[in-house]
């Protein structure tokens, strides 16, 4: 996935309001940009981090750029955009680059799904598979890391993410495929774990969905200044 435009690089000074940060292009001038990621962003907010900057298509547009990516680490970069994790992972689908989801011949964005009494919106219906269920999926943005090679998630307390493992449990129980694939925008992981230390409930519903026959994969992104790709299949670890 290549960036709409090319991506300008900046020093970060802040981010506050969740939506908003405040970095330093290379001519010296401070400026506000958006920040589409809504997480804690834990280890990807360091004051004085490199950052890059993907200019807004619409000049009249309040920000003018929207940050896409942090050197979290010397050399390595971390795409924050929450919204590319899915269209990295569509990408990937109609590529038939996931090897466990492969074989279905319709890619559906965006389908409502009744559960318990409740209504949740899955990110995607798989469809026409010559011998598989449907298979509804969901998809999962991941920055962070704790130590070594190993991310976590969620980085803060995510109720709506706990909602939608117990819609893909359900989704089970009437006779579908359900899975969820967490989307790593770094290269310097091999596993995913979930964040028992930040969201209990999350981490105990995860194991919970696994347990029950919800399918649970990680895919890790080669991260650039110029493009975003899935490249490596990643361990979920639940122990």
């Amino acid at each position: 996935m290549k960036y709409e435009l090319p991506l300008v690089q900046a020093t970060l000074l802040r981010r506050y309001k969740r939506f908003l940060a405040d970095v330093v292009l290379e001519s010296g001038e401070t400026i506000t940009v958006h920040c589409p990621n809504t997480g804690a962003m834990l280890g990807c907010q360091n004051e004085g981090a490199n950052v890059w900057l993907l200019p807004a298509s619409n000049p009249a547009r309040k920000y003018p750029f929207s940050w896409e990516l942090v050197e979290a680490r010397p050399d390595i970069l971390v795409g924050i955009n929450t919204g590319r994790s899915n269209r990295l992972v569509e990408e990937a689908l109609n590529k038939r680059l996931l090897a466990p989801l492969r074989g279905y011949g319709q890619v559906r964005r965006e389908v409502t799904v009744s559960h318990g009494g409740e209504r949740s919106r899955m990110d995607f219906l798989l469809t026409d598979h010559p011998q598989r269920p449907d298979c509804y999926l969901e998809v999962k943005n991941v920055t962070a890391a704790v130590s070594g090679s190993m991310a976590l998630f969620p980085d803060a307390v995510s109720t709506r993410a706990s909602k939608h493992l117990l819609a893909l449990l359900d989704l089970c129980g009437q006779g579908y495929r359900a899975a969820l694939v967490f989307c790593v925008q770094r290269s310097d992981v091999k596993s995913v774990r979930p964040a028992d230390e930040i969201d209990p409930v999350y981490a105990r519903t995860l194991r919970q969905a696994a347990a029950g026959g919800v399918e649970l994969y990680a895919y890790g992104a080669q991260v650039s200044a110029d493009c975003l790709n899935l490249t490596r299949r990643l361990r979920v670890q639940l122990d």
